[in-house]
């Protein structure tokens, strides 16, 4: 139970240090580019968002063993996707919570930003709709972009994930290792 509460306490300090990092970092950006720039930069969250909750849908619903196939003829990225399925639980988390919804609260905040950066809307009713209009319009391509995500994610997983175990595989050759080591996974 203790650990549990930990695991709890830990991803809700990461959350808030990455939505931190990301909104201070998306707003300073924000201030400098110009709106097309910034619808730009909204669509590529929002994109991220989606594109994180596919992998994490992938993880769920992926089977080991044609990795451990793969993993017998050394492919690249094998081990890694085995990890990633052994692992389900945390990479739905990090992936799904973590990343998905960060991006989720960041979008709408630069989806706001965006408005009150026109300042060509008066303040009252004008400004009242559009920012109505960009908080929706953000929620819509979000849920649909998820839907069709987990759709795509659950017929394609084990595409999917060996090419998520081959990025993990490239950047474990550059020494950086974003879990545990692949040769000591979980068991189920």
């Amino acid at each position: 139970m203790q650990r549990r509460w930990k695991k709890i306490f830990t991803l809700t300090i990461a959350t808030f240090l990455v939505s931190l990092a990301f909104n201070l970092g998306s707003n300073s950006v924000l201030s400098f580019v110009p709106l097309t720039l910034g619808l730009v930069l909204l669509l590529f969250i929002i994109l991220v968002g989606v594109i994180f909750d596919i992998v994490g849908v992938s993880a769920t619903a992926g089977e080991e063993a044609p990795f451990h196939a793969m993993a017998s003829n050394r492919v690249p990225g094998a081990k890694q996707a085995i990890w990633l399925v052994r692992n389900a639980d945390s990479v739905s988390t990090f992936c799904n919570d973590l990343i998905g919804d960060v991006a989720g609260t960041l979008s709408g905040a630069v989806g706001v930003a965006i408005i009150f950066n026109l300042g060509s809307l008066s303040a009252g009713l004008g400004e009242t709709l559009a920012n109505t209009f960009m908080v929706a319009l953000i929620a819509a391509l979000t849920v649909g972009g998820k839907a069709l995500g987990k759709n795509f994610a659950i017929s394609n997983s084990t595409r999917i994930l060996i090419i998520v175990g081959r990025l993990l595989y490239s950047v474990e050759r550059l020494g950086i290792h974003l879990g545990p080591t692949t040769g000591k996974t979980k068991k189920r």
